[in-house]
């Protein structure tokens, strides 16, 4: 099977001859301009022999957008500062209007995915990254807080910023589509777990406003959720109309890969530690934990991933041999 057919296969679970692989992280160097972050994704897929590609642009991209600035850190390790955010009072929310999908660090963005298509040609398949509008909401305030005590003493005006922001990237989304992704990868962020907000907070202030982008990218054949964190939100989101789901099944309080499988018909993404086997362990610690991976999901319906984006630090020797093992293990 060459790389779009395996990768097809999974998704929909039929027979692959191996489970596809892909890691991915940022480049905090390069990750600052169109050319750089292509040339950075290109050359992970090119370097390890990805069957598909997550593109990992800068996070603050999406707020970017909307005015918040940060300091670039020009250490390889280490993200940039925030410099200056926008949602600081409730009486802030009212200024959030929707902005042009297609310009400034959005339509920097495109570019980026459309140099990235043209160096893939068409044999590797790749989603860009979404954070939900909650998460966007969240980083334009700079925390949590601010945003959990707007639920209760200001819920209209953040429904409305909610609203302009998820127009905003409803519209990019189809404009992602438009250079030739496969899809998005939507990631609920620091907001789709328990330890953060409740069941009922999110049902009400990340549900309606996460579906409505989805529903941009409805059609595209790759669409993946990321339910981050510990004691994620995962089961109450598994109706989300995506092909695959992805989590950190090392994460406390998270559904294992066999756990994930059983409640869901979409393919699910994922099965190495990023934060420690992959990280700190060994060669072969990493090729134990594929091979736990690949025991839990007989290979099928199954993407191998990392929980969540690779540190930087993480040595090349670790990532070849997470792929090789994937590969040693054909099914």
């Amino acid at each position: 099977m060459n790389k779009r057919e395996r990768v097809t296969a999974a998704l929909h679970g039929q027979e692959v001859d191996r489970a596809p692989v892909s890691f991915w992280g940022h480049d905090f160097l390069r990750e600052w301009s169109a050319e750089g972050l292509a040339a950075a994704m290109l050359e992970s897929v090119h370097t390890f022999d990805y069957d598909y590609l997550k593109v990992n642009p800068r996070a603050s991209y999406y707020t970017e957008a909307w005015g918040c600035r940060y300091r670039q850190s020009h250490d390889p390790t280490r993200g940039p500062e925030v410099e200056h955010w926008v949602l600081r009072e409730a009486s802030d929310l009212e200024t959030i209007r929707p902005v042009d999908a297609q310009r400034g660090p959005l339509g920097e963005q495109l570019e980026a995915l459309r140099l990235i298509a043209d160096g893939l040609g068409g044999e590797v398949p790749f989603v860009q990254t979404l954070f939900s509008p909650l998460s966007v909401i969240g980083r334009l305030a700079n925390g949590r807080e601010p945003v959990r005590r707007w639920m209760t003493e200001a819920p209209e005006a953040l429904h409305a910023a909610l609203a302009a922001v998820t127009e905003t990237l409803a519209s990019y989304t189809k404009a992602c589509l438009d250079t030739g992704v496969d899809g998005i990868f939507f990631a609920t962020t620091e907001w789709g777990t328990y330890d953060v907000c409740t069941a009922e907070e999110y049902q009400a202030f990340g549900r309606p406003y996460d579906l409505r982008v989805l529903e941009a990218a409805q059609g595209a054949p790759m669409n993946i959720l990321h339910v981050c964190r510990p004691n994620n939100m995962l089961e109450l989101l598994l109706d989300y109309p995506v092909a695959a789901v992805s989590w950190a099944v090392h994460a406390p309080g998270n559904l294992s890969l066999a756990e994930g499988l059983a409640k869901t018909k979409l393919a699910v993404m994922g099965g190495i530690d990023e934060l420690r086997t992959l990280l700190d362990g060994s060669p072969e610690e990493v090729r134990a934990e594929v091979e736990e991976a690949l025991r839990q999901t007989g290979g099928r319906r199954f993407l191998l991933a990392p929980g969540c984006a690779v540190s930087p630090q993480t040595p090349a020797a670790n990532l070849h041999a997470a792929v090789k093992a994937a590969r040693d293990a054909s099914t």
